[in-house]
């Protein structure tokens, strides 16, 4: 028995060691780092495709309306996903850049602008719940506008210090700053996508596409709460442990694993939710992402 016991314990050590070596090996590889950032790359210009598609099929349907939420919503999501694309393609070259802010400039653009996606579906939800509550909305887009530029402007003033004086410390604020906004984001779906499925909840039974709505605001306000904060917990490891540091070449398996979690699924399964098209006019009244 206790034979047995030992020859196990070998065979788990020795698996793990291999594991290790092979995730070693991966991440030294320049090769291995080009086949996933590239992967990565692949993935994201799917993703803006079909965006791009939806928003196209879209504007077909409905071309008499002007820039709605929905097709601001996809424009968007084609927009950073796209960058994120071009971004990866050119990973390697991007990691050389001089002066170094220039680095950061670039990997954190598309993280800011998605963020600003998906805070506009906070603000449709917002105003449906308010709406429907007889709860004035006029000052909801102003807030919106205006917890955008704070965002944008904070983390410029950052990049500004870090161009200025390119010490550990700013670098370790910025990526905190950038876990807070993520929390802030993943509290906005918890709060609204909340509101409203708990509002969809107490409607008739009967009512016509309660149970489609009542999924979609779940699924979606899931999806996007694991997102978010599975970014911030992340950020705060990338900001004080080296072993977890995204900014680098030499954890293409951390990268994939993150963005693949927290932008490229996300994004997905939001856009496969929201795939519907509005109705035809005159049919019944247009309302954006149905």
């Amino acid at each position: 028995m206790v034979r047995y016991a030992i020859t196990a314990f070998d065979a788990a050590a020795h698996g793990s060691v291999a594991v290790l070596s092979w995730w070693e090996d991966v991440n030294e590889s320049p090769l291995w780092q080009d086949r996933i950032f590239h992967a990565l790359a692949l993935l994201y210009a799917l993703v803006s495709a079909v965006a791009l598609v939806q928003l196209v099929r879209i504007q077909l349907r409905v071309p008499e309306y002007g820039w709605t939420t929905q097709k601001v919503f996809h424009f968007l999501n084609f927009l950073v996903n796209g960058v994120r694309s071009v971004v990866f393609v050119f990973r390697r070259t991007i990691q050389y850049f001089n002066p170094e802010i220039l680095q950061h400039v670039l990997l954190d653009v598309p993280s800011l602008a998605f963020f600003s996606t998906y805070a506009l579906l906070v603000l449709f939800w917002a105003e449906i719940y308010y709406q429907a509550r007889a709860v004035s909305t006029d000052g909801l887009r102003r807030n919106f506008f205006f917890i955008n530029a704070a965002v944008y402007a904070v983390q410029v003033i950052l990049w500004l210090i870090m161009w200025w004086k390119p010490v550990t410390l700013v670098v370790i604020i910025s990526k905190m700053f950038f876990a807070g906004v993520s929390l802030f984001a993943a509290l906005g779906f918890l709060l609204y996508g909340g509101r409203l499925f708990l509002m969809l909840q107490r409607f008739p039974v009967e009512s016509k596409g309660r149970r489609k709505k009542l999924q979609e605001v779940g699924y979606v306000t899931t999806i996007c709460f694991s997102c978010f904060l599975i970014r911030c917990i992340m950020m705060c490891f990338n900001a004080f442990d080296k072993a977890a540091d995204l900014d680098v070449l030499d954890h293409p398996v951390l990268n994939f694993s993150y963005y693949l979690l927290v932008e490229i699924l996300p994004s997905s399964l939001v856009l496969f939710i929201l795939r519907k098209l509005p109705p035809k006019r005159g049919i019944t009244q247009y309302h954006p992402i149905r």
